[in-house]
């Protein structure tokens, strides 16, 4: 420890920021290297339980820790709920990072970081208190049906693994996208990420909690966290940047630091099987035509002699993909999985008529459904509803590989991958009952890295594809789908804020565009121009739009073929590092 004035021993200053830990009451001000106030952070974060609230009811002085390339401020703490507590911030020269412990024992329930209860410090009452802040704008990168990223710092919003088309929770696009939030101040951003090591990522949410002039975050741990003795909560990083998009590359640089050597970010081209690469057609937008035209629900027409119809109609128009998409609903349960022979009287057949084409299938599957599984291989409520399928229970891991390996072997259907939907029905909430000990997103990690590694088995080239662009996932699937659009917005713009949040989270995976559903054909020609700039060209449509009913004429098939070979060319000519392009923020 090096010795310093007292009034020094409360400051770091950087050519990037600087920080002060004010005297008379439990902040820390947040400064620009120029000396603008950008926030001023309430230390005493709270970590309640399921068995109580935390109030913070006596603290320490701060000590200080000063190394080579590190300052390391140290408070500790006495709680109402745990044994101990301490707060650390390491202050590096770019960059700071805020992380607290407890000791004690408990289930939990959220963590409020910079906002908490307080009652050790009577001049300034007691309750719940927050942190000030000065910001113009924060940022969220998760998609939302709205399409509005940006938003006022009085406000609120949660990135999260979770979502359905109800209020407030509107956000199901990507599950989840890093759970990382920029604030803008006058000469740039601010980027707050969670940064947890492996096995840590067990929280489903991550808010940003406004009002004027102050805010909090939180992360949700749904009681199914258990503490015995010392926890140490993932770290909030902070990351400062000239732009939104560079503040949350910031963060994903420092994520990948404390990941594995399987999960680190890299930015060289991955080497990935050429047929990765290739135009994806999908039959949804098409089947939902079919049941706009001629009645019924969409997934009535996931049918053999559909598809058969479909790929027939595209090829006359010399319309040629490299990847085919079974959609919903080709299976007779989204549990088993097994083709439904009312629809698909040879499945397998028709899958090795689209490999004699050069053509690789995709099976549509429905991430967490527990239709057709028996009881005692999911998870529960206290009621004994059955919520989801539970990977963390070895019966229904047995079961999931044998689906696999029946949906992908040489010896059943013989398809080449899956496209992965629905991760947003994954299990959430404090009443919930399940097999082990894995929750939040170590869940989702669970359930993906069985798919992935028994198809992986099977297929070394099998193609795992999903809409979940966060860092700590990218090592158990190989592409990200943008997922579905919302035709009240400006498509190329939202759909480019989109694959470039995936490119930065995930560089070593591919893109896929997605194409559905479309306002009108006008908006799907100006997307699909758009499309090889983004990542692979995606196709939902053979005849019509359905949305409006317009039939595709030759020109659009003209579109079509162009489109795709102008992407083709790039990708044959190794110039289409589209990761790349899109991460560094190109203008289309």
């Amino acid at each position: 420890m090096i010795a310093r004035s007292k009034q020094d021993s409360r400051r770091f200053a950087s050519d990037t920021y600087r920080l002060t830990l004010l005297e008379d009451r439990p902040f820390v001000r947040v400064e620009s290297a120029q000396g603008d106030w950008l926030a001023d952070l309430f230390v005493l974060s709270s970590v309640h339980s399921l068995h109580g609230r935390d109030d913070t009811v006596k603290i320490g002085t701060w000590e200080v820790d000063e190394q080579p390339g590190v300052t390391t401020f140290l408070l500790r703490a006495e709680s109402s709920l745990w044994k101990a507590k301490q707060y650390r911030i390491r202050c590096f020269p770019e960059r700071f990072t805020y992380h607290v412990e407890v000791e004690g024992n408990g289930h939990l329930a959220e963590v409020n970081y910079f906002g908490g209860y307080y009652s050790g410090q009577p001049r300034w009452g007691s309750g719940f208190f927050w942190s000030g802040q000065r910001f113009s704008s924060v940022f969220n990168a998760e998609p939302n049906t709205a399409e509005n990223n940006t938003f006022p710092p009085e406000s609120n919003a949660t990135i999260d693994l979770m979502g359905v088309p109800l209020p407030g929770r509107d956000d199901w696009f990507f599950t989840p996208p890093p759970f990382c939030f920029a604030m803008q101040w006058q000469e740039g951003w601010l980027a707050l990420g969670v940064e947890a090591s492996p096995g840590k990522n067990r929280f489903t949410e991550y808010r940003y909690h406004g009002k004027p002039s102050a805010f909090y975050l939180s992360l949700a741990y749904d009681g199914k966290t258990s503490v015995n003795g010392s926890y140490q909560l993932p770290a909030i990083g902070f990351d400062f940047a000239i732009d939104k998009y560079a503040a949350l590359e910031g963060h994903i640089r420092a994520l990948s630091a404390i990941q594995p050597p399987s999960l680190q970010v890299s930015r060289m081209p991955q080497t990935k099987p050429n047929w990765w690469h290739t135009p994806i057609f999908c039959g949804w937008g098409a089947q939902c035509y079919l049941a706009s035209s001629q009645g019924g629900r969409a997934p009535d027409y996931a049918r053999q002699d559909i598809y058969e119809n479909f790929l027939q109609t595209l090829e006359a128009e010399d319309v040629n993909p490299g990847i085919v998409v079974l959609d919903d609903k080709w299976q007779a349960t989204y549990g088993e999985n097994r083709e439904d022979e009312s629809k698909w009287y040879d499945l397998p057949g028709f899958i090795a008529g689209q490999h004699a084409r050069g053509r690789k299938v995709l099976l549509w599957l429905k991430a967490w459904d527990p239709e057709g599984l028996p009881v005692e291989e999911c998870v529960t409520n206290t009621a004994g509803l059955t919520i989801a399928c539970d990977p963390s229970n070895p019966a229904y891991e047995r079961h999931l590989r044998a689906t696999v390996q029946r949906m992908i072997s040489s010896n059943g259907y013989d398809a080449d991958g899956f496209k992965i939907d629905f991760t947003a029905r994954i299990p959430a909430g404090p009443a919930l009952n399940i097999h082990g000990d894995s929750w939040g997103l170590e869940l989702m990690r669970l359930y993906l890295s069985i798919l992935n590694s028994e198809a992986k088995r099977i297929k070394p080239d099998a193609l795992i594809m999903t809409h979940t662009p966060h860092p700590y996932l990218q090592d158990v699937v190989d592409m990200i789908r943008l997922n579905d659009i919302n035709g009240g917005r400006d498509v190329n713009e939202s759909m480019t804020h989109r694959a470039r949040v995936a490119a930065i989270a995930c560089p070593q995976l591919s893109i896929d565009t997605d194409d559905w559903p479309m306002p009108n054909r006008a908006a799907w020609r100006a997307y699909t121009r758009l499309q090889p700039e983004l990542g692979v060209p995606s196709l939902y449509y053979v005849t019509h739009i359905d949305s409006t009913g317009e039939a595709l004429d030759a020109e659009d098939y003209k579109l079509i073929r162009d489109a795709w070979a102008r992407y083709r060319e790039r990708s044959s000519a190794g110039i289409s590092n589209e990761v790349e392009e899109v991460r560094e923020g190109s203008t289309y």
